[in-house]
């Protein structure tokens, strides 16, 4: 096992904002779970969401251009990631749709990054919901379970890496432009 990307996820943890937070964790997986609102309503959001390669940051993928991500929003849809450098048909499927409502409910089947080459089963779920301001309150949760003790341990990590992800989605739906 290489340790290095779970170190840097540990790294991660340290500097994550207030608003992640495991909700759970057993022997074998967790519960991280992101909430924000979004100054935009449900359709707007649900769009963005569809063009994860403007608003996800390109230090967490393998290629380091976010740019190189596509993922429709829609059952069996890809969340994958060329590979340009390496050639034609390179890539990486960090996940797929396995449920899509649109200005509701996205679900990616998505063990990501690290957890991929655990054989991990791993739920990342978009939830929006319009507020009363016009708004849309995002809640991502992620579930994760089948992982060995010690990839448990890394739960707060993996959360301060979605929840940055969140926070990227906000901005870039809110400006034009996924700053953290």
């Amino acid at each position: 096992m290489k340790v290095a990307p779970f170190a840097a996820i540990a790294l991660l943890a340290l500097a994550s904002p207030a608003h992640a937070e495991v909700k759970q964790t057993w022997a074998a997986g967790f519960q991280a779970q992101n909430r924000v609102t979004i100054a935009a309503p449900p359709e707007k959001v649900w769009a963005a969401l569809g063009q994860i390669g403007k608003w996800w940051n390109g230090a967490h993928s393998y290629s380091g251009d976010s740019a190189n991500m596509t993922m429709p929003l829609t059952p069996g849809g890809c969340f994958c990631e060329a590979l340009p450098k390496l050639g034609a048909g390179a890539g990486v499927q960090h996940g797929v749709v396995v449920m899509a409502m649109p200005g509701q409910t996205l679900r990616i089947n998505a063990p990501l990054g690290p957890l991929q080459g655990e054989g991990v089963s791993a739920a990342l779920t978009f939830t929006l919901k319009a507020t009363a301001d016009g708004g849309t309150e995002v809640t991502q949760t992620f579930n994760v379970g089948g992982a060995r003790p010690e990839i448990v341990g890394f739960a707060a990590g993996i959360d301060a890496v979605a929840g940055e992800q969140l926070g990227r989605l906000k901005a870039y739906v809110e400006t034009g432009k996924p700053a953290s």
